[in-house]
C-alpha cells in the first residue's frame, strides 16, 4: 500500500516506477550484475551460467522475504543481497569488493537521472505550450499590471513569452546539469577502491570496471576523489535546479488566477466538474492553485536539501539518510505534478476576448499616461510640472467614478480635465489629440509582438534538439 499522498495523487507512473520499493532493488540488481559481468571481464572466476542465473530473477523481487531478512539483520542492504542470493539460487558472487554506498548512492543517482531526463522533457513540452500561447495571443491587448495595478498595455502573448523565457533560462541550467551529473563510482568504504583494488590486483582493472558500470548507467562523468558518499551539495544543485524550473509555472498560475478572478480566462472548467459544495455557481482554479501549492512543496524541499548540503563528517556518515529518503523521491513526485497540471491547464485553458477588450477601454487614457508625459514635455512642458497635472486628474478622475460626486466621473472625463489646464492649451495639447492617439490601441504595446517572436526563436534550440509533444496524463 503506497501511503505517499504526493505519489499517489500527482505523480505518474513513469516517475512512480523510478522510485518504488521494487524499482530501486529492480536498479540495485541491475548494477550488481554490470559489477559481475565487468569484474569477470577484469578476470575474476565468475562463469557465465552464474550471471545468466542472476539476471534470471532480477525481476522476482519478494519484498517479504527482503523485510523479513532486514528485520533480522537491522541492515537494508544486507537483506536485499542475502534475497537476490537466495532468488538466484546460485553462487555468492554479487557485491564482492563493494560497500554499501557503492550501491545505494550509485543507484540513487541514477534514479536521480533518469527521473531528470522525464522531467526535464516534460518542461520542454510546458515550454512549446508556453510559446505556442504566446504566438495564439499576440493579438489580444491586455491591461499590464504592476503592484496589481493597472500600468500600461501589453499583448496577452507576452505574458506567456515572458513565463517561457523565464522556462528557457532555467531550462539551460538543467541541460547541463544533466549532461554533466558525476556518478559517484565504485569507491569503496572511504573513497580509495581499496577493496576492489585487492579484488582485481591493478588500477588499470579497477578504472575499466568503474567506467563500464557508469556507461551501463548511462553516466559520462565519474567522480575522481569523493568519501564514502559522494558530496550532498549534489542534491542541493539538483533541487535548486527543480525549484527555479517551477517558477515559471507558479508565476504563470498565479497570473491565471489573477485574470480568471476578472473573468477574463478560464483555466477549463469540464461539463461535470464541481467548483464548491456549498456554492454551486462557483468554477475554482483548482489546478491553478495546485500547481502554486506544489511549487511551494518543492520550495521546502530545498531548504530540506540546504541542511544536508556540506553536513557529512570525514569520508561520510548516514545522518542524511531519513531526509533524502524523503527530499529526493519527493522533489520528483511534486515535480511531476506541476508539469503534469501546468500542460492540463494549458489545454483546457479558454480566453474571453471581449473581457479583456473592455478592460482596457476602462483603463485605456490612465494607461496612456506615460505617452502624455512625453509629449507635454516635448511640447515644452517641464516634465515634474506635467506629470503633477496628470497625477492629479488621474487620480481624481478614479476617486470621483468611485464615489460619482463631481463632474470628472468617467474616464473620459479625465482627459476633458487635463487638457483644460492652462499649460496643456498653451502647448496645443488638445482633448481631441488626446482621444486620438487613444484610437491605436495596439501601438501601446511597445516592442511586445517582436520580444514574442524574439523568444520563440531562442526556444527552438529545444524542439529541434528533445520531444516536445507529450500529453499529460488525466489528473485528479
Amino acid at each position: 500500500m503506497n501511503l505517499n499522498v504526493l505519489s499517489e495523487r500527482y505523480a505518474t507512473k513513469e516517475i512512480n516506477n523510478i522510485f518504488s520499493k521494487k524499482g530501486k532493488i529492480l536498479a540495485e540488481r541491475e548494477l550488481w550484475i554490470s559489477v559481475l559481468k565487468a569484474q569477470k571481464e577484469a578476470g575474476l572466476v565468475i562463469s557465465d551460467e552464474v550471471i545468466k542465473k542472476y539476471e534470471l530473477v532480477k525481476a522476482n523481487i519478494d519484498l517479504d522475504l527482503i523485510d523479513k531478512i532486514e528485520r533480522k539483520t537491522r541492515h537494508d542492504v544486507k537483506a536485499r543481497i542475502e534475497a537476490f542470493v537466495q532468488t538466484a539460487n546460485t553462487e555468492e558472487h554479487i557485491h564482492k569488493g563493494m560497500t554499501s554506498r557503492d550501491l545505494t548512492d550509485n543507484v540513487e543517482q541514477m534514479q536521480i537521472k533518469n527521473a531528470s531526463k522525464i522531467i526535464f522533457e516534460k518542461y520542454v513540452a510546458i515550454l512549446k505550450s508556453f510559446v505556442e500561447k504566446a504566438q495564439d495571443y499576440n493579438y489580444i491587448v491586455l491591461t499590464a499590471r504592476t503592484h496589481h495595478q493597472p500600468a500600461q498595455c501589453t499583448l496577452l502573448g507576452r505574458r506567456f513569452s515572458m513565463w517561457a523565457e523565464e522556462l528557457i533560462l532555467h531550462l539551460d541550467e538543467f541541460e547541463h546539469f544533466i549532461d554533466n551529473y558525476p556518478l559517484r563510482g565504485i569507491k569503496g568504504a572511504v573513497g580509495t577502491q581499496f577493496d576492489m583494488l585487492t579484488l582485481l590486483g591493478s588500477e588499470e582493472k579497477v578504472d575499466l570496471l568503474e567506467q563500464k558500470v557508469a556507461q551501463s548507467l548511462g553516466f559520462n562523468n565519474i567522480l575522481i576523489n569523493p568519501g564514502q558518499v559522494y558530496p550532498r551539495s549534489l542534491d542541493l544543485s539538483l533541487v535548486s535546479k527543480l525549484t527555479t524550473l517551477s517558477s515559471a509555472c507558479e508565476n504563470f498560475a498565479k497570473s491565471i488566477r489573477l485574470m480568471a478572478g476578472y473573468e477574463l480566462l478560464t483555466e477549463g472548467f469540464k461539463k461535470d466538474q464541481v467548483g464548491s459544495s456549498a456554492m454551486p455557481h462557483k468554477m475554482n482554479t483548482r489546478s491553478s492553485e495546485r500547481i502554486c501549492s506544489l511549487s511551494e512543496l518543492v520550495k521546502m524541499y530545498y531548504d530540506g536539501a540546504s541542511r544536508l548540503s556540506g553536513d557529512q563528517w570525514e569520508e561520510g556518515d548516514v545522518s542524511c539518510s531519513v531526509l533524502r529518503r524523503v527530499i529526493i523521491p519527493d522533489v520528483f513526485y511534486a515535480s511531476d505534478g506541476i508539469c503534469e497540471t501546468t500542460l492540463t491547464v494549458l489545454k483546457e485553458m479558454g480566453v474571453y476576448e471581449d473581457k479583456f477588450s473592455e478592460e482596457v477601454a476602462k483603463y485605456l487614457p490612465f494607461l496612456a499616461t506615460t505617452e502624455m508625459l512625453m509629449l507635454a514635455v516635448q511640447a515644452g512642458i517641464g516634465r515634474e510640472q506635467a506629470h503633477e497635472l496628470i497625477k492629479k486628474h488621474a487620480i481624481n478622475t478614479v476617486l470621483n467614478s468611485r464615489t460619482k460626486k463631481n463632474s470628472c466621473s468617467t474616464n473620459y472625463d479625465f482627459i476633458a480635465c487635463l487638457t483644460a489646464e492652462k499649460e496643456f492649451k498653451d502647448a496645443g495639447l488638445t482633448k481631441e489629440k488626446i482621444n486620438q492617439l487613444l484610437q491605436d490601441t495596439i501601438h501601446f504595446t511597445g516592442n511586445a509582438s517582436e520580444q514574442i517572436n524574439q523568444v520563440a526563436k531562442k526556444a527552438n534550440y529545444f524542439f529541434e534538439k528533445y520531444d516536445s509533444n507529450y500529453t499529460p496524463s488525466d489528473i485528479l
